[in-house]
């Protein structure tokens, strides 16, 4: 490929890594202010329930979410050695999938404590879902990618790589998003200001995943 071509593909990446990061930045903060202003607080060995159940939303975006697409950005688009971005690479996703388990480990405290039923909703099954296949795509990778294997099974085995960890990221922002529009539903008291805080919640985590998928997929040409 040209090099002038390079040099257009790498900076149009690094332009929307940067985009990437600001809506990330912006959804983490906006959750933090939700959470902490109109939901009151986030503690996990709290007795309020609401204050148990926002661990879980602050675990999944800012835990899970947040450091997934980190993850795929740092083996893309950061210049290092192929095995420093492959590292941080698994670790920043491992270390997304236990802080993703205290998130969800979180909302079945709070169903115990309001004695609700449990994976009941679409976002649940949406969520679940997301994580179980998440945990099986990180094992994968590591045995696929760590683990000595032939160069042609390694090769063979990218794309679907590539394409499942993309689509996982899409499946935990439509989880995200349909957790954000059910607890809209089920507050009793109805704040227009929460709500449009929520719902710029909601598009700042969207346009997130949407900025880390093309930022991805221009770095592919570099």
């Amino acid at each position: 490929m040209d090099t002038g071509v390079i040099y257009h593909y790498r900076r149009s990446a690094s332009r929307l890594t940067i985009a990437a990061h600001l809506f990330g930045i912006l959804a983490f903060i906006l959750m933090l202010i939700w959470l902490l202003h109109y939901r009151g607080g986030i503690e996990y060995d709290s007795d309020n329930v609401d204050r148990v159940f926002n661990v879980h939303p602050f675990m999944m975006f800012c835990g899970f979410i947040f450091l997934v697409g980190e993850a795929m950005m740092v083996y893309k688009t950061v210049p290092a050695s192929h095995s420093v971005q492959k590292f941080f690479h698994m670790i920043l996703h491992l270390i997304a999938i236990c802080l993703g388990i205290v998130g969800i480990s979180a909302v079945f405290k709070f169903h115990d404590m309001v004695n609700t039923e449990d994976v009941y909703s679409l976002h649940s099954w949406i969520g679940i879902g997301t994580f179980c296949l998440f945990g099986l795509q990180w094992l994968f990778g590591l045995f696929t990618f760590t683990v000595p294997q032939p160069s042609d099974a390694r090769a063979s085995m990218l794309p679907w790589h590539i394409c499942g960890g993309r689509a996982l990221l899409y499946m935990a922002i439509c989880a995200a998003l349909t957790g954000l529009m059910e607890k809209s539903t089920f507050m009793q008291e109805k704040h227009t200001r929460e709500n449009h805080l929520m719902n710029f919640t909601g598009l700042f985590i969207l346009l997130f995943g949407i900025f880390i998928d093309l930022s991805v997929a221009l770095a592919r040409y570099v």
